[in-house]
């Protein structure tokens, strides 16, 4: 059954100071979606798949950071004119046409919607608008992140592996190559607040205020890392919000014939992507070493 608003169609825009073919692939490309797919600070998208063809699907997973609700926004392709259109339909019989116009320099993004009827008209236009407009901030905000990944193999059954990586002894020390002082404060507990923290070279405390996103023991531990933190270890301190804000770091493990293959894969800005390529091997083999004991 149909829920769309008979007869009414919302029109959002945004012009995007870039290039069509980087709004296309910043558009298209679940790597970027899961970036800028929210309306306000308060929801993210953690995951997203998209296979661009007439006939494909999509879907984004849109949540809550507070973990509290969620839902997924998924439909499939109808017409796909490399950027230039995409139409699709939703699973409510909803459609949606997304129209690129490009000067060479600037894009313009036209969404066109049919309207549902559980929210006002005004709402969903402004909701809408909200996510076009973060589209744009994030096509033109330098310095993107990159998604890395890191794997060991362990000879250690998967339950001891994963307890001595987040036990808080254990996690000192193979967390020390990162910062002598390496340490934690908070819970691995689902949804629970935790900060990583260490001491520069002036003796003053910083670190990572995070949230733990998912934890199914002994086989996957998502953190969402919410914003660098200053000078202060107490767990309400204030986050400083940047480039780290958002960004995701999982551990799965896989275990073989009583063995385990640890698979860490993290989001990081240009700026360390060097320091986390040098460091993220040398902290695995360190944690191997400890689970092999």
């Amino acid at each position: 059954m149909s829920t769309k608003t008979a007869n009414i169609a919302i029109t959002v825009r945004a012009i995007i100071n870039a290039p069509v073919q980087k709004v296309w692939e910043y558009w298209t490309n679940p790597k970027h979606i899961i970036h800028w797919n929210n309306a306000s600070p308060d929801w993210h998208t953690p995951r997203a798949e998209n296979d661009l063809r007439v006939g494909g699907k999509f879907l984004s997973r849109m949540e809550a950071r507070d973990g509290s609700m969620g839902f997924d926004f998924s439909g499939t392709y109808t017409k796909v004119k490399h950027q230039k259109l995409i139409e699709y339909i939703l699973a409510d019989d909803r459609k949606i046409k997304v129209r690129f116009d490009s000067d060479g320099v600037k894009t313009t993004v036209t969404e066109i919607f049919d309207a549902e009827n559980e929210n006002p008209v005004e709402m969903q236009e402004t909701g809408w608008q909200s996510i076009l407009d973060n589209f744009k901030k994030y096509v033109e905000t330098p310095g993107k992140r990159e998604t890395l990944h890191f794997e060991t193999g362990i000879n250690a059954k998967v339950e001891k592996v994963y307890r001595i990586m987040f036990d808080d002894t254990s996690w000192r020390e193979w967390t020390a190559v990162f910062n002598p002082t390496s340490h934690y404060k908070g819970s691995w507990e689902k949804g629970s607040r935790i900060l990583f923290l260490g001491t520069d070279h002036g003796g003053k405390v910083g670190g990572m205020a995070s949230r733990i996103k998912e934890n199914i023991p002994n086989k996957f531990v998502s953190i969402e890392h919410l914003g660098m933190i200053r000078g202060d270890i107490e767990i309400n301190s204030e986050i400083e919000v940047d480039d780290w804000s958002g960004a995701m770091e999982n551990y799965t493990f896989t275990e073989n014939n009583g063995k385990t293959l640890l698979s860490v894969e993290l989001e990081a800005n240009e700026e360390f992507l060097s320091y986390f390529t040098d460091t993220w091997p040398k902290a695995l083999n360190k944690l191997k070493e400890i689970c092999e004991r």
